[in-house]
């Protein structure tokens, strides 16, 4: 039997609790997964893509079974890079899921034979986004519970600098 490799992409800026929920999960399904962080340059990030990829790697502990990878452009062409034609996306809401299934519905038509498996999030991380924790711990705020322990301590180094170059 051929190996079942998901592409899971996302910005990750910065991995969830929520998001780290999906990838274990995902690995119920598939045998491999690829944690790709898409670059976009029309959005402020507050982690540089190879800081939020480092960030990955600590929190899944170097698991064999993930791959840790960034990408610009289209996620189509990346999955051609791949060659890989199964995509995993997460659903927290209702406005999750129409959002996504406009995505899907484009992608498909752009690669044919594209296959999207979306997983509801786990309802103990269903009101957690990468906004909100970025938000909350911006303002100072205990974002403990809401990211993966490795996360916390980058979140308190940037606004940590953030705010000693602000004094």
């Amino acid at each position: 039997m051929p190996e079942r490799i998901a592409i899971y992409p996302g910005s990750f800026d910065p991995l969830t609790l929520g998001h780290l929920n999906l990838i274990q999960r995902g690995l119920e399904t598939f045998d491999k997964l690829i944690v790709a962080v898409v670059y976009n340059p029309n959005k402020s990030a507050l982690f540089p893509p190879e800081e939020r990829m480092q960030m990955i790697r600590e929190s899944v502990k170097n698991d064999p079974r993930i791959e840790v990878d960034s990408f610009h452009g289209l996620l189509v062409d990346y999955c051609a890079r791949k060659n890989c034609n199964m995509v995993l996306r997460g659903l927290r809401a209702a406005q999750d899921f129409e959002y996504e299934f406009e995505m899907a519905m484009m992608n498909r038509r752009l690669r044919p034979g594209l296959e999207l498996v979306f997983m509801m999030t786990d309802d103990a991380f269903f009101y957690i986004s990468a906004t909100m924790v970025r938000e909350v711990a911006k303002l100072g705020g205990d974002v403990s519970q809401f990211v993966p322990p490795q996360v916390l301590e980058h979140l308190k180094a940037r606004f940590a600098a953030k705010a000693s170059k602000g004094s």
